[in-house]
Order: C-alpha cells, then sequence, then structure tokens
C-alpha cells in the first residue's frame, strides 16, 4: 500500500468488463460522493495476453478524466485473486474497499458497508445475497460451496462467503498474508479473519443478472475450490500447532 492520504479506496474488478465500466465508475462515484469523504478508484483492467479485450484502454480513459481515479492494466499472471491483491497493492485509504465491476452487485453497497464498519468500528465488513438473479447454475454452485466451506472451517460466521463488497481497516488489510490468485481469494480473506479474530460483520444484499457476458465460474471451479480448501485446511492445522 501507499502512503495514506484518503479516506477511503475502491479496488473495482474490471475485468473483461468493456463499455459496461463507463456507467458503473458513475455510479460509484456518486455513491461516494454522498459519503462527503476523500475518496479513490483503482479500476483494475488486467488482461490476457492475445485476448482482444478493450477494458484496458477505457479504464485508461477514465482515469486520465479523473486524478481521483487510477486504472490498473498489466498482463495477467493470474485470476481474481491476483487482481485483487494488485489493486491492495495500489491503494492508499485509511479504509479499502473491493468489489466487482460487472453490475451485479449494488455499488451502492460501498457506502453501505463503509458506513457500518465506521459507525460500530469494526474491522471488516461485507455483505451476504438474499435475492439472487443469475439463475439456478450459479446458485447451486454457491449452495454447494458455502457448504462444503463451512464444514472445511466451522465457527467462521459466514453467510455467503464470495459475495461483494468486502471492505477493511487499512491495518486488518496489512495483518492479511494473501496468497491466493484465483477465485479462492475470497474464502482465504474469511479464513484469516478469523485467524487474526477480526471484529467483522455482514449485511444484506441483492445479486443481479448478468446479461452484458457469460459466467467466468466453470464447473471445474467446485474441484478447484475443494483442492483449495484441503489445501489452507492444512495450512491451519500448521498454524495452531506452531501457536
Amino acid at each position: 500500500m501507499t502512503t495514506i492520504k484518503t479516506d477511503l479506496s475502491v479496488v473495482l474488478l474490471c475485468y473483461r468488463s468493456e463499455d459496461a465500466i463507463l456507467s458503473y465508475v458513475e455510479e460509484l462515484k456518486t455513491c461516494l460522493t454522498e459519503l462527503n469523504i476523500e475518496w479513490e478508484i483503482i479500476l483494475i483492467g488486467n488482461y490476457i495476453a492475445g485476448s482482444n479485450d478493450r477494458t484496458p484502454e477505457i479504464a485508461k480513459t477514465i482515469a486520465a478524466q479523473d486524478p481521483r481515479i487510477n486504472a490498473l492494466t498489466k498482463e495477467k499472471k493470474g485470476m481474481m485473486g491476483w487482481d485483487m491483491k494488485s489493486g491492495f497493492e495500489s491503494v492508499s485509504g485509511k479504509v479499502i474497499a473491493v468489489t466487482d465491476g460487472d453490475g451485479q452487485f449494488p455499488l451502492a453497497d460501498v457506502g453501505r458497508v463503509y458506513r457500518k464498519l465506521v459507525d460500530e468500528d469494526l474491522d471488516m465488513v461485507k455483505t451476504y445475497r438474499i435475492k439472487r438473479g443469475d439463475g439456478w447454475y450459479r446458485r447451486t454452485l454457491s449452495i454447494i460451496y458455502n457448504t462444503i466451506f463451512h464444514i472445511f472451517f466451522p465457527g467462521i460466521s459466514c453467510h455467503d462467503v464470495n459475495s461483494k463488497p468486502k471492505i477493511f481497516k487499512a491495518d486488518a488489510l496489512q495483518k492479511m498474508d494473501l496468497l491466493s490468485d484465483d477465485w479462492f481469494i475470497d474464502a482465504e480473506i474469511m479464513i484469516q479473519a478469523r485467524r487474526l479474530k477480526l471484529n467483522y460483520s455482514e449485511i444484506s444484499t441483492q445479486f443481479t443478472k448478468l446479461d452484458s457476458r457469460k459466467s467466468f465460474v466453470k464447473p471445474g471451479a467446485i474441484t478447484e475450490f475443494i483442492v483449495n480448501m484441503i489445501l489452507y485446511r492444512l495450512k491451519e492445522f500448521v498454524f495452531l500447532l506452531k501457536k
């Protein structure tokens, strides 16, 4: 993280969002302005080499028009976890939020989790989805994933591991040694929040259908999640043995 100079940094994950991020950024700016704080937005427009993804150039254009917005447009060396960590390394806020830039999570939720974190002096706040418009396939994957997660990591008070936005005090995020470069990053955050005994809470949200593109979550993601959960369960045993 860079030297702290703003109240809130928002990492917006924009992979392959292309033109859609134009309206999302305007919506987010409106939300942040209503908070009456100093803020910055980090647009994560990282790309896969050889793809025709226009997101990097669009992100750069948006950033050039507002000094409070920065664009990261690197060739990808991982998936969502790698993108998220690259954003965390570039923030300067006392509080850091991360959310998806595809329009499925209401961007107004950034303001809601920020207010809860500040008003209740929490280390971390996240959302959980009480209504989903993304179809039976994604809902089924989510149910399976969250069920398996709580079997492997009982006692973690979390309704919905992958829901966003997630928001942290800067010092709480700095204590996390996040390693995941893939989709497991959300789960790793919750595992480390328990390990660090962070004071966190959840608020409900609604998740809308994604019409602009197909989901990046494939059936093989469940296998990937299970393998990661086994590995991280073993890491937790090692951590407890060292205490």
